[in-house]
């Protein structure tokens, strides 16, 4: 025997509606600018009149009698009857009385704001939409008026036919080319925004990927708050260098924030981490103390984000870089991709709370990278770098998908593979 449990939401179903008409006057305790002679017309309550139902008794003929004695026509034969069916080339006229009776109600309706009719003609006001209860929020009534005026644009016609084939696409391709490479046909006075047009084009640059920070994976984080202990108009430059380390208490993981003690030794910190290659570093380099400020937790997590990037604008002058072993690049904007998008908010602090791993002060400094990293960067740096790197990979599928199990891992067992897991647990 199978038991079947039902809710009830109501005890007695509603039935019959009550709707509430719309006041003819403004709400209490509003103040609502109105022109008190609009209550002396007599227009004034034909909302209220049109939105209120009178109960009608009628008889068998509803209301409307019918004389048909008038008409001899329908008693008698051979009576002519064009009283009753008029000739359609040669109708009656009709009294000037009752030429209001051929126009279109419809057209001319609009609602009635606050008791009052709408004025006519106006083109700068947009009148609510009809049947509108009085009693709902404002939110709702904006968004349907959004998405009936979007209903009523129009919608441009796509083209019926694409050609999407190899020649086709090479075709398109070359065109690109040539329209930015050829003087002739390359104008920036013809470029416009596409949601502004006002905005012009002034200068073009050449799109490069970064080859100085290609080997390295970024990501974008969000914080619900500006993290630190100053203002937002105030300038903090210890942001810019900031530590966020994966941490995990009790099943829960979350994110360690770390932030230098004052200003200077975050510049300190940048502007040596700026000027140090790899070959000049020292044998006992310089550390810098980092203090835990409050731990963050993730809110939202964007694995895959296609449409962003970091673009770096280089007009040529920039100072080179000893990361590119002291080498010029060209004038263009140089772009490197982002992995994951993240949201982070604060956790609540619990003083109790001791968990493992926490460290309150990090000593952080600069080190000669070993022989597997330096070839696991350049191998990413062979991306941009190498030509032939797509033909020279034996380990990618057709898809473009990198084989783990036929790399192998590189790193051995330790803190770090733990630190990855619980990156990985949170990701």
């Amino acid at each position: 025997m199978s038991l079947k449990k039902s809710k009830l939401d109501l005890l007695v179903r509603v039935r019959y509606s009550n709707p509430i008409p719309p006041p003819p006057c403004p709400p209490k305790l509003l103040e609502i600018p109105t022109n008190p002679m609009r209550y002396a017309r007599p227009d004034f309550l034909n909302a209220i009149a049109n939105d209120t139902p009178f109960p009608m008794i009628v008889d068998a003929e509803c209301g409307m009698p019918l004389d048909l004695g008038r008409w001899e026509c329908l008693w008698g034969d051979d009576v002519n009857d064009s009283a009753l069916n008029p000739d359609p080339q040669n109708l009656p006229s009709l009294d000037p009385k009752d030429r209001f009776l051929l126009g279109d109600p419809s057209a001319n309706s609009a609602p009635y704001t606050n008791g009052t009719a709408p004025v006519s003609g106006s083109a700068t006001s947009t009148p609510l939409p009809a049947h509108v209860p009085w009693l709902r929020k404002t939110e709702y009534l904006s968004r349907e008026g959004v998405q009936r005026v979007t209903s009523a644009q129009e919608t441009k016609p796509l083209p019926q036919h694409i050609d999407v084939s190899r020649s086709a696409q090479l075709r398109d391709i070359e065109a690109s080319f040539a329209a930015c490479n050829d003087p002739s046909q390359f104008d920036l006075s013809t470029l416009r925004h596409p949601n502004k047009q006002a905005v012009i084009a002034v200068e073009s640059f050449e799109i490069f990927p970064d080859a100085d920070i290609w080997a390295n994976a970024y990501d974008l984080f969000r914080f619900n708050e500006r993290p630190g202990d100053k203002p937002i108009d105030v300038e903090d430059p210890r942001v810019d260098c900031a530590i966020l380390r994966p941490m995990e208490s009790d099943g829960d993981h979350f994110l360690s924030y770390y932030l230098t003690k004052d200003d200077e030794s975050a510049l300190e910190f940048k502007e040596r981490r700026r000027n140090s290659a790899p070959s000049t570093l020292e044998e006992e380099p310089k550390t810098t103390r980092f203090h835990l400020w409050r731990d963050f937790e993730t809110v939202k997590i964007e694995q895959e984000v296609p449409n962003e990037f970091l673009l770096v604008i280089d007009n040529g002058d920039t100072q080179p870089n000893v990361s590119s072993g002291g080498e010029e690049r060209l004038k263009g904007a140089y772009y490197k991709n982002i992995e994951r998008k993240m949201t982070l908010k604060k956790r609540r602090t619990n003083v109790n709370e001791a968990y493992v791993g926490k460290w309150e002060v990090v000593h952080i400094s600069h080190e000669r990278m070993s022989k597997e990293e330096l070839e696991e960067r350049e191998e990413l740096l062979a991306e941009v770098t190498d030509p032939a790197f797509l033909l020279s990979r034996d380990d990618v599928d057709a898809d473009g998908e990198i084989d783990v199990d036929a790399l192998g891992q590189a790193s051995g067992p330790g803190e770090n593979d733990e630190r990855g897991d619980i990156m990985a647990d949170i990701f």
